[in-house]
Formats: C-alpha cells, sequence, structure tokens
C-alpha cells in the first residue's frame, strides 16, 4: 500500500497541472467564443452612451467646440449637478464595499486569501482607463476629418488616408501603445498568478471582482476631482464677477434632507416590530420628526431647480405627466381584455388580431390620422361627434390648458401643480394607449396561459369565487408579466417621440414637449449638440433610477413560483 500511495503522488501533482492549464485555456477559448458579442454590444450599446457623454464635455454645435466641463449640466440643472456628482462619488464606493464584501465572504467560504489577485485586477483597470484615454485622443483626429476635406473631392481612398494620419498621429500612437501594454501586463500577470502563485478553482472569479472594485474606484475618483474642480472653479468666477453663489449650502442642505428622510423611513419601518405599543409610539413619532426635518431642508431643492433650465425641468414634468397617465391605463386595460380573451369565447383569435392591429400600424400614419381626428377645427370628426352629442366643440391638440383646470372651470383657479396634463396630452396619451393595449393583451395572454389549470380547480373545489381566484392566483402569478411589461411601459414612455413629434402643435404652447422632444429640438433646431447630449445622459440617470426603484419594488411583490 505504501508503495502504491508513493507511485501516485507525483500523478496527482502533474494531472493537477494540466486541469490548471486545461482550465486556463477553456477559459480562454469561452470568453473567444463571446468577444463577438462583446464588440456588438460596446459598438452599439456602449460606445453610443461614451461618445455622449464625451459630446456634452464640449461647447458642439455642429463642430467640436471648447471644452465645457459639467457647464452643460450645470445649465440644465445648476448646483444640483454638483450634489449628483457628489452622490454619485459615494454610490460607487458604496458599490466598492459592497464588492470587497462579496470578495471577502468568497474566500472565507472556500478558507481562501485571493488578495494577490488585486494586483493584476488594478494593473488590468489601468490599462482599460489608459484604453479609454487613447479613445478620448483618437476621437478629436478622427472628427477633424469632416473639417480637412472641406472643398475636396469626398472619396474613400481621401478618408482611409486621413484616418492613417489620425492614427499615426504621436500623441494618439503613445496613447495606444500606453493601452496595450497596461491591458497586456494586466493580462500576463493574471496568467502567471492562476498557473505559479495561486491556485484555485475561483480565480476567474477573483480576477473579475478585483478588476470591478478597481474600476470603481478609479471612476470615482475621477468623478470627485472633476466634481471638485468644478466648484472651486464656479466659486473663482463667482469672486471675479461679484455674483455670490451657494452651492455648498445647497449640496450640504438637500443631501443631509434626503439622509433624514431615508432614516425617517428606516425609523418608521422598524415601528412594527416593537414589542410594546409605547416603543412603537415613539418610533412612529421619531419617523414624522425625521420626516418634517428632512421636508424643510429639501425645501431648498426648488430654488435650485428653478436656477436650472426652466424649459428642461417642464418637459420632464410633462414627460411624468405622459408616464402616469398612460400607464396605468394602458396595463390595466390590456389586463381585463386579456382575460376576457383568455375565455373560451367564440372569435377569439381574430379579436387578438384586431387588438394587436395598432401596435403594427406604422407610428407616424397613425398619429397623422389621430392629428386630423382630433383637430381643434369644429368640422373634424371628433368635435363633430361632440355637438351631435349636445356639447361645445374643443381645441383638442392645440389646446394648452390643463385638463383639471377644465374640469374646474374659469372661476376656480387652481395653483399650477394641480392644473394636470394639458388636453392636448391627453390626446397624445389616449394614442399611446390605443396603440399599446394591442401589444400588452397578448403578453398579458402568454401570462395567462403559463398558470396551471388545476390551481383554478382546486380553488374552485375550495368554494373559491371568479374575483378571489383573480386575487390570489391570477395576480401573484402574472406578477412577473406584470412587471416586465410595467417596466417597459415606463421606460418607453421616457423614450417616446415619433407620435409626440407628429402629434404636437405650436398652440399647445410647449405643454406637449416631453423630454425626448427637448433634446431633439436642442439638437436639430439650435445645433447645440454638447447641451442636448448633457440632456441625453440627463434623462439615461432619470431611466436608470426609476428602474431601479421598480426593481427594489418588484423584490417583494413578484412571485416566481
Amino acid at each position: 500500500m505504501a508503495e502504491l500511495d508513493v507511485s501516485t503522488i507525483p500523478i496527482k501533482v502533474n494531472l493537477g497541472k494540466k486541469i490548471r492549464w486545461i482550465d486556463v485555456k477553456e477559459g480562454i477559448t469561452g470568453y473567444l467564443f463571446i468577444l463577438p458579442a462583446f464588440v456588438i454590444i460596446g459598438l452599439f450599446g456602449i460606445f453610443p452612451i461614451g461618445f455622449a457623454v464625451y459630446v456634452s464635455m464640449f461647447q458642439w454645435r455642429i463642430n467640436p467646440g471648447d471644452y465645457a466641463g459639467l457647464g452643460n449640466y450645470v445649465k440644465a440643472l445648476d448646483n444640483i449637478t454638483y450634489m449628483l456628482g457628489f452622490w454619485l462619488v459615494i454610490i460607487l464606493v458604496y458599490f466598492v464595499i459592497r464588492n470587497i464584501q462579496k470578495f471577502m465572504r468568497t474566500s472565507q467560504d472556500h478558507n481562501e486569501h485571493p488578495w494577490i489577485w488585486f494586483l493584476p485586477g488594478a494593473v488590468t483597470a489601468l490599462g482599460i482607463f489608459a484604453l479609454f484615454r487613447f479613445l478620448v485622443i483618437l476621437l478629436p483626429e478622427i472628427l477633424a476629418i469632416s473639417t480637412k476635406v472641406r472643398g475636396l473631392e469626398k472619396t474613400q481612398e481621401l478618408f482611409v488616408q486621413l484616418l492613417g494620419e489620425a492614427w499615426r498621429v504621436p500623441a494618439v500612437g503613445q496613447a495606444r501603445n500606453l493601452a496595450l501594454i497596461m491591458l497586456l501586463a494586466g493580462v500576463a500577470l493574471s496568467v502567471l498568478c492562476s498557473l505559479y502563485i495561486y491556485k484555485s478553482a475561483r480565480n476567474t472569479q477573483y480576477y473579475l471582482s478585483a478588476i470591478t472594485a478597481s474600476m470603481y474606484v478609479g471612476i470615482a475618483g475621477l468623478l470627485g476631482w472633476l466634481t471638485w474642480s468644478e466648484v472651486q472653479a464656479a466659486y473663482l468666477t463667482a469672486e471675479e464677477t461679484g455674483v455670490p453663489v451657494d452651492i455648498w449650502t445647497q449640496i450640504i442642505t438637500i443631501s443631509a434632507g434626503f439622509v433624514l428622510l431615508y432614516l425617517s423611513w428606516l425609523v418608521w419601518k422598524s415601528a412594527s416590530r416593537r414589542n410594546s405599543n409605547s416603543s412603537t409610539i415613539l418610533r412612529l413619532m421619531a419617523g414624522v420628526i425625521l420626516a418634517i426635518g428632512a421636508w424643510v431642508l429639501i425645501g431648498e431643492l426648488p430654488l435650485a431647480i428653478t436656477a436650472g433650465d426652466t424649459n428642461w425641468w417642464e418637459g420632464l414634468l410633462v414627460t411624468v405627466y405622459y408616464s402616469i397617465g398612460t400607464v396605468p391605463i394602458q396595463l390595466g386595460i390590456s389586463l381585463m381584455l386579456a382575460a376576457l380573451l383568455f375565455q373560451n369565447i367564440r372569435g377569439k383569435g381574430v379579436f387578438r388580431l384586431i387588438y394587436f392591429l395598432p401596435y403594427i400600424t406604422p407610428t407616424v400614419a397613425a398619429a397623422a390620422i389621430f392629428r386630423v381626428f382630433f383637430s381643434g377645427r369644429p368640422t373634424a370628426p371628433i368635435n363633430s361627434l361632440i355637438q351631435s352629442l349636445g356639447g361645445d366643440p374643443l381645441l383638442w391638440l392645440s389646446e394648452p390648458k390643463g385638463i383639471f383646470q377644465m374640469i374646474a372651470g374659469s372661476n376656480i383657479e387652481l395653483p399650477t401643480w394641480a392644473v394636470g396634463p394639458s388636453l392636448a396630452l391627453v390626446v397624445i396619451i389616449i394614442y399611446n394607449v390605443w396603440s399599446y393595449v394591442g401589444y400588452d393583451t397578448v403578453i398579458f395572454l402568454a401570462g395567462l396561459g403559463s398558470i396551471p389549470g388545476e390551481l383554478y380547480e382546486a380553488a374552485s373545489i375550495d368554494g373559491a369565487g371568479r374575483i378571489a381566484q383573480f386575487r390570489h392566483i391570477t395576480m401573484p402569478l402574472l406578477s412577473p408579466t406584470t412587471y416586465f411589461l410595467t417596466l417597459l411601459s415606463i421606460i418607453g414612455t421616457f423614450k417616446a417621440f415619433n407620435h409626440i413629434w407628429v402629434l404636437r402643435t405650436g398652440a399647445a404652447l410647449g405643454t406637449t414637449d416631453t423630454a425626448t422632444v427637448l433634446i431633439f429640438t436642442e439638437f436639430n433646431r439650435n445645433t447645440r449638440y454638447g447641451y442636448a447630449a448633457a440632456l441625453s445622459i440627463v434623462l439615461l440617470g432619470v431611466i436608470i433610477i426609476l428602474t431601479a426603484i421598480n426593481n427594489k419594488v418588484a423584490e417583494k411583490r413578484v412571485f416566481y413560483g
């Protein structure tokens, strides 16, 4: 037995080394297979966003202008820009801490100490930053080609020649070589670490975690430095011009208000877990006091908003009205139609096709027809119908008054925040509901079809009626579908453009101009590309925040079986 054990020891060691090398080759092969997907996502997904960020940092009007830093964002959001910058740094630091905690939990669960992986991870992250720096240096040289070809015959050979010249610019070449050296050094260090220094089945996981944490640290550092330098520059400009600014006051006050609001929610939430009534009452009172303090501090926010671009804030408010007026009604009607069409009725296939037709109808054509139907002319189809019923004709798409103000009448003057969306925007909401109800209905039907019929049979045997079955079986099991459509609808309303552009009229006085319309106007009519890019990044941030909130709410409400 002893000889057998001795003879098997070197075999195990050699086998172990072979397995390690095989694992590395398999990992490389796997990354090569998914490389095309990364390239496609990078070119058509990440690069446009990165390019928009790049453009937003310049005073760009048709041709690249001077570097503006956060100037375009400050123009839109004023001091809120700096507050968001510092809060993004805090969020990135939080992600760093979470990433390191996850790294530590994984290593502790397997009794490992893989801290060496932060060396190749940090070097690779520096290589990625160097790659972005190379792109930032290369982009102006490529964009300058448009000015170099003025007055010349534009041929493919000339473009390739100028592109080659841009590629061979000394600064571009140095940045490219540095990025390649750093990336290759990071990959080489990771291979050496995996083969000879630290052997573990989780090396790839450790390496990616180290890269991610290093990237978060780098981005937080760059963003923090940029925001701090911009604040200092704003104060310096204020001293030179004699115009007072209160950036730090607003940042600290508004941030403290949101912190108190979060603490208030935590205290209020913890009140339900108290054992005694007195403790519960004290918690509730503390939550209310904190909420009042938060409300007082957040009261500084309207002042910061009014100092920004009023057109942008009004467009964002119109977008919120549009989303709130569209999503609940659209999903409610779709769910009702899906429940009806799911029954065993004659011709349900035809009804499904009819309801789905508006979704596949060309948007511009359908919107043009709606524009004719809801015209403000007394002889328009909708106004003719209203007059035949004894009513007065309405301006519809040309009406800038709020719908609640119109209901209350001209004798009652409502505050600005209570007038609601304009009648012109209500028409656009009706169009969106008409267009997307069929699509949501089909998706709801697919969700209903995935619910086992045995559950309804068992509920019927237990005496549950149709309403109880819908409440306790259909709604919970349909929650993933509802969550998907809600998320899709909210994002869709914030990105909607085509039908809004066709249906909007000048007589509506901008009450139908959503955020996307304002961005397009800045880009197309005003040719302020840098400012339009900044607004698009802000809108992207709003969509990301809404998506995160939706995901947080859905964590406990969506039932996946």
